[in-house]
């Protein structure tokens, strides 16, 4: 567990740290240039020692068999006793000469032949003789001059490489020997190890100082994109005055500039933007209010109107009616305007007190259900027991109640409209269900959308304004909560609100689920 989180944690760090990644990579790339240039020379080194070792080990064996020839030289082939005599001085012979290393020596009767006389088969103390096998022996015979080989011996409990050399030697009488000579090559292995610990050491050292001036390097290279980066969130953050300092002519300082160029642009498109913005919040804030003043009178008189409609004849009368709706329509699109552009100038002031969420519900649904009931629809209503607690502006929540019913209502094609009450630990929820025409994906991904109406041709009776569902996401949006929608074309759609129990948390969970269900 322990050795995953420390992966974990070395993984993210490499991979979100842009010097560490380059650190790595030149760490490695050197370190396997340092591996293969140590093991050719390791090889090459290596090779010249048991070539050197190996030459020399063949002259002192050419120089062997000139002593041995000259030990037998005038000797009777007669004489047997002195004859084996003679051969048996020959390992100490040889072992005596003064050679560069130790070696070892055998003088064996070769197998070709019988050994009638019993003569001798002398070996130096520790000769092991089955590193001469059959095969070599073979060779040696085949072979008047000197053959070779590579063998291992032991050396206090260690094996060493050592070279087997032999040759055929005749001595008087026609008696056919066969002299063995091992040369260890022990010093060649020390230094060999030592030319090898050097290299490992040397380049463990060399691998460190590439990684230190590798970090100093990078850690100059990189501090420019560093700086370009937390310059960028402060820039986003909305720092704009934010720019990066210009040092030479290098490429760094050409990035720094084209950035500050870029950091300039923008903040002249943006301020361009903000004013644009500001001038449009204005002229809407500005026209909503000059209009009420003549709406508002022409409100009057459209009421007076209405109140005596039963004194004017069908088609004055008609008209009247016409007149009234389409002023109440009037109204509530200016009052949808006037709160849009005091969300757009984020001069909104709510006012959070905690309150009952059965009872905003309750009062919704007293209000909407005259117009459920002249389209048909029945509400089905289910709260729970006692009290559904929460902090939250009541008029705003009772609002954004009121528009949901308000649009469930009118697209359920009379079927009946569930409304659903919920709460946990964290969260309350109401959600509004229908089971109308429903939405697709394009549709949903629009509805929150100002002036948007999934089917502008289709004949509304509450003459809405577009601006609703808008103005209902930017409440729930002020309490910290959520707005959510789910639909299914011709099976309906669902819409949830989920407010936090304490203002100003962010994690919950909504108590109720978001589905649709054909009904």
């Amino acid at each position: 567990m322990v050795f995953s989180r420390t992966f974990k944690a070395a993984r993210d760090l490499f991979r979100s740290t842009l010097q560490i990644r380059a650190l790595v990579y030149t760490v490695a790339l050197s370190g396997t240039a340092l591996i293969i240039l140590g093991g050719v020379l390791s090889v090459s080194i290596g090779n010249g020692l048991f070539s050197t070792r190996t030459d020399r080990a063949l002259v002192e064996s050419q120089r062997a068999k000139f002593t041995v020839s000259r030990l037998f030289a005038g000797m009777s082939p007669y004489n047997t006793w002195a004859l084996d005599q003679t051969i048996q001085n020959v390992v100490p012979e040889l072992e005596s000469i003064g050679v560069s290393q130790t070696r070892l020596v055998a003088f064996i009767h070769s197998n070709i032949q019988t050994n009638p006389h019993k003569l001798s088969s002398p070996t130096s103390a520790g000769f092991d003789l089955s590193l001469v096998t059959d095969e070599f022996r073979t060779k040696v015979r085949e072979n008047p001059d000197l053959t070779s080989q590579t063998i291992q011996i032991r050396r206090g409990g260690d094996s060493v490489p050592a070279i087997l050399i032999g040759q055929p030697i005749v001595l008087p009488g026609g008696n056919h020997y066969e002299l063995y000579l091992v040369y260890d090559m022990i010093n060649e292995q020390q230094t060999l190890g030592f030319v090898q610990r050097t290299l490992v050491l040397g380049g463990m050292v060399t691998l460190m100082i590439i990684g230190f001036f590798s970090f100093l390097v990078t850690s100059w290279l990189v501090k420019p994109v560093q700086e370009a980066a937390e310059t960028s969130e402060l820039i986003a953050s909305g720092d704009l005055d934010r720019r990066l300092p210009v040092k030479g002519t290098d490429v760094a300082a050409v990035l720094a500039t084209s950035f500050n160029h870029m950091a300039d642009s923008l903040q002249e498109n943006i301020q361009d933007l903000k004013n644009l913005s500001t001038m449009q919040q204005r002229f809407v804030s500005d026209v909503s209010h000059e209009l009420r003043t003549p709406l508002t009178t022409m409100r009057l008189s459209a009421d007076i109107l209405h109140a005596k409609r039963d004194d004017f004849g069908n088609d004055e009368r008609r008209s009247i009616e016409i007149m009234h709706s389409q002023m109440n329509r009037f109204d509530k699109l200016l009052a949808d305007l006037l709160e849009i552009s005091r969300y757009d100038a984020a001069s909104v002031q709510p006012e959070f007190e905690e309150q009952d969420l059965n009872g905003v519900v309750g009062t919704a649904l007293a209000s909407i259900q005259q117009f459920a009931d002249s389209k048909g629809v029945y509400l089905d209503a289910a709260v729970p027991s006692g009290s559904v607690r929460c902090e939250m502006d009541v008029i705003r929540i009772g609002r954004v109640i009121n528009n949901l019913l308000t649009n469930a209502i009118e697209h359920s094609e009379g079927r009946p409209v569930k409304i659903r009450v919920g709460q946990n630990k964290d969260a309350v929820a109401v959600s509004v269900t229908d089971n109308g025409i429903g939405m697709n994906d394009s549709e949903i991904a629009q509805v929150f959308n100002r002036f948007w109406r999934a089917d502008p041709s289709r004949k509304r009776t509450t003459g809405g304004t577009g601006l609703g569902l808008a103005i209902s996401y930017e409440d729930a949006t002020l309490h910290n909560g959520l707005l959510e929608v789910t639909a299914k074309p011709g099976v309906g759609a669902c819409f949830r609100l989920t407010l936090p129990k304490v203002h100003g948390v962010t994690e919950f969970e909504s108590p109720l689920p978001l589905t649709v269900d054909q009904a």
